[in-house]
Order: structure tokens, then C-alpha cells, then sequence
């Protein structure tokens, strides 16, 4: 059996199409939250009310073991709504930590930017170092972890705009819009025959031990020298005297280069092959370092946003 056969076998890489089989028009979401699974990610899914970002995630949830969570962010929640707190107990005369919703292995942290800064901030411990600090007190989170977190781009009023370190700590920030006619009308067929049948729930769960073989797998995917050098070229195309630095406030980070490094490895695992190619890394360019980038204020009053950029950047900089 060679290398190729024992990729195309294993159980993560049909995570994918399990994932899309319950949606429509959203097989690039699901294989995102897959990539982002396997590179030991997070994913920040961004568009309209009403197109299945929370239904593809519980459809992931149903496939992954352990435990799984959903923050539903409000203006009024608190750090130790997420992390956990001290209870005192009567009868032992003792406190006992209650741990909060972080500590699943599969997080949905709903309209992200609707919860106050101190939240959003609690998050960035958990999702940097799969860890949680409490009362002077530091408690690992399950393995694996993955935090999903969805935003409304539309409402802004009583939203608090995440800051350029929470974005950052996100391995992929999908942009999802809404479906063409086709797409909606198989939408329309798809809720229709569920509510007179619902779909059985799903007994095939992927074991930890599988993810963490896939995790190996994907790490050991080959990145060839001028591959990487085509990833950094990417990246230095937004800093000073890049191709496009002049439109540009901050540039990617050095996370950026790993994150879009991760994920190409991931991509090419997904579709079967030991090495990444360049459509990998042009392909997963947009959602690894667009949210990374800030424009300036030139680029803004001219309506040029970070994706627009990011995709001149991808049309001057070429693999080879």
C-alpha cells in the first residue's frame, strides 16, 4: 500500500463531504472548519442571519469526539461566563472550581462581537495556548480544542469590533454570502424533506487517536523551498515596500506566514496528496492573512478592503 492509499483511507478525509452532505452551496465552508481541525486551528466564520454557519458546526460537532459547547454572546456576559468560577460548598466548607464552557473540545462562540472586550479577551489564552487561567490557578483544555466563532456583518449597534490581537489568533476567517437562486431553491427542497423526515443522527464518530494521526500526517506533508518562499512573498507584499504596502495601517504577522503554511499542508492532505502545491497556498491566501491585514486609511476612503488587497497581492506575486 503506498503513502497515497493510506491518505485517501483514512477516516478525517471524508470529514469533509460528511460535513457539506446536510448543506448546500457550503462544501468551502466545511472543508475550512476541516482544515482548521486538522492544523490545530480556529475558524471565524463571517456573513448574513440564515446561511447554516451554526448548522455546519453542529454538523462537525456530530462527527468529532468529546464534549461540545455554544456561547451565545451577549453584551452582558462576563469572562467567568466562558472560563469558569469558584463555588463555595456548604458541606465541605471549600470552593470547587466549575469549569465554563471552554472546556469542550468543540466550541461555538456565537455573534462573537456582540460580547464586551473583557470577554473577547478571556478567549485569547484559550485559544493561543489551549489553556485557562482562574484564581491564580492555570487549566489545560481538552485535546483537541478548536474554538468557531460567527459574526453578523450587517448589524453593528450594541457590537463591539474585535481587536487586531483577537483576530489574529484565528488560523481561517471566512467570508460566507448569500446563495444565487439555484442554491436557495435546493435549500428550500432540503428543509422541506427534513421536516417530514428527519435525518438520522450520525453514529460516525472520529476517535482522538484518529485526529491526532491525521494531525501527523498533515504536519508531515511537504512544503517545497520555493513553496515557502512564495508563502513569505505573500506576507512581505503587504509590509513595508511591498506590493501593496502603501494601502496597508498594519501588515500580516509572522502568524500569518505559519498559519498559511498550516493550512496549505492541511488542504493538500484533504485532497490526497504527501506535498502542497501553489493552487493550496493561493486557494487558502485570502482567509489565512486577509484578517490580518489592516488597511489604511487611503485604502478605506477609497473602499479597498483587506480582500481586495490581499487579492491584488495574489495577482502580482506569483508562485514562480
Amino acid at each position: 500500500m503506498t503513502q497515497m492509499d493510506r491518505i485517501a483511507e483514512h477516516p478525517v478525509q471524508q470529514l469533509t463531504r460528511d460535513v457539506a452532505a446536510g448543506l448546500v452551496g457550503h462544501l468551502r465552508m466545511a472543508e475550512r472548519l476541516v482544515i482548521a481541525l486538522l492544523a490545530n486551528g480556529h475558524v471565524l466564520l463571517e456573513g448574513p442571519p440564515g446561511i447554516a454557519k451554526t448548522r455546519a458546526v453542529k454538523r462537525l460537532a456530530a462527527h468529532l469526539p468529546g464534549s461540545h459547547a455554544r456561547i451565545q454572546c451577549t453584551p452582558d456576559l462576563l469572562p467567568s461566563d466562558l472560563t469558569g468560577t469558584q463555588v463555595f460548598r456548604a458541606s465541605s466548607g471549600e470552593f470547587d472550581f466549575v469549569p465554563g464552557p471552554l472546556f469542550h473540545s468543540l466550541v461555538l462562540v456565537d455573534e462573537i462581537n456582540r460580547a464586551p472586550p473583557k470577554v473577547q479577551s478571556a478567549l485569547l489564552e484559550a485559544m493561543a495556548e489551549h489553556q485557562v487561567t482562574t484564581g491564580g490557578t492555570t487549566r489545560p483544555l481538552p485535546d483537541p480544542f478548536m474554538v468557531v466563532a460567527t459574526q453578523n456583518p450587517i448589524e453593528h449597534e450594541g457590537t463591539f469590533p474585535l481587536p487586531e490581537a483577537q483576530m489574529d489568533r484565528f488560523l481561517l476567517h471566512v467570508h460566507l454570502d448569500l446563495p444565487d437562486a439555484e442554491t436557495e431553491r435546493a435549500i428550500l427542497d432540503l428543509v422541506e424533506a427534513e421536516t417530514l423526515a428527519p435525518p438520522p443522527v450520525s453514529s460516525d464518530l472520529i476517535s482522538e487517536a484518529q485526529i491526532r494521526s491525521a494531525r501527523e500526517a498533515v504536519a508531515a506533508v511537504h512544503l517545497a523551498p520555493a513553496l515557502k518562499d512564495f508563502i513569505v512573498r505573500l506576507v512581505m507584499a503587504t509590509r513595508k515596500g511591498g506590493a501593496v504596502s502603501e494601502w496597508v495601517e498594519h501588515p500580516v504577522s509572522p502568524r500569518g506566514t505559519l498559519s498559511l503554511a498550516a493550512a496549505a499542508r492541511a488542504r493538500a492532505w484533504l485532497n490526497g496528496r504527501d506535498h502542497a502545491l501553489p493552487e493550496d497556498v493561493e486557494d487558502l491566501a485570502a482567509d489565512a492573512l486577509s484578517h490580518r491585514m489592516i488597511p489604511n486609511w487611503q485604502a478605506i476612503s477609497e473602499g479597498r478592503s483587506s480582500r481586495d488587497l490581499m487579492a491584488e497581492v495574489l495577482q502580482k506575486v506569483r508562485p514562480w
